[in-house]
């Protein structure tokens, strides 16, 4: 490998390994600091698809009543197709798995819904809204991460507004 702007080798450099049709699957993204960008918006579009999961999620248990088995098959299957991703497999995954506490339970039924966050959609809204970019999808998956890190006060708020009934339940 070598610098694109020097032209010299650089020490060290490991090639990366081509995928199908022999891609690299590395590119030169600019200087310093251009590879923290790009994995920083990265993930900033990794939360519109944990957000989009998770709706999916609720949309299906909630208004279909459908079970974690049920799920999970809905997952692997849609893993199948051109939802095929690493966060749609690990769903289903997660959603075939018992609670080692309670095994008459799904563990996804144990797990808190509250979601922590290290700051990159953040800085990746911010600095789309510093660019006059448009990226909604990624500020609202951040926003809906906001919201759902204040579990007490939703709670809270449940109890004085009981909102519509959904599913069946």
């Amino acid at each position: 490998k070598v610098d694109p702007q020097t032209g010299k080798p650089i020490p060290g450099a490991q090639p990366g390994k081509p995928v199908t049709g022999g891609v690299p699957c590395t590119a030169y993204l600019g200087p310093d600091g251009a590879g923290h960008y790009v994995k920083m918006v990265h993930n900033g579009i990794e939360y519109v698809d944990m957000q989009l999961i998770s709706e999916a999620y609720f949309l299906l248990r909630k208004l279909l009543n459908l079970t974690p088995p049920e799920l999970a098959e809905i997952f692997s299957q849609w893993n199948l197709t051109e939802l095929d991703s690493y966060l749609i497999e690990i769903t289903a995954d997660v959603l075939k798995q018992r609670d080692p506490a309670k095994l008459r339970k799904y563990l996804v039924d144990s797990i808190l819904d509250a979601a922590g966050q290290k700051g990159t959609g953040k800085w990746t809204s911010t600095s789309a809204l510093d660019m006059g970019v448009p990226a909604n999808s990624i500020a609202e998956a951040v926003f809906a991460r906001c919201m759902s890190a204040l579990k007490e006060e939703r709670v809270a708020a449940s109890k004085k507004l009981r909102g519509p009934k959904v599913g069946n339940k």
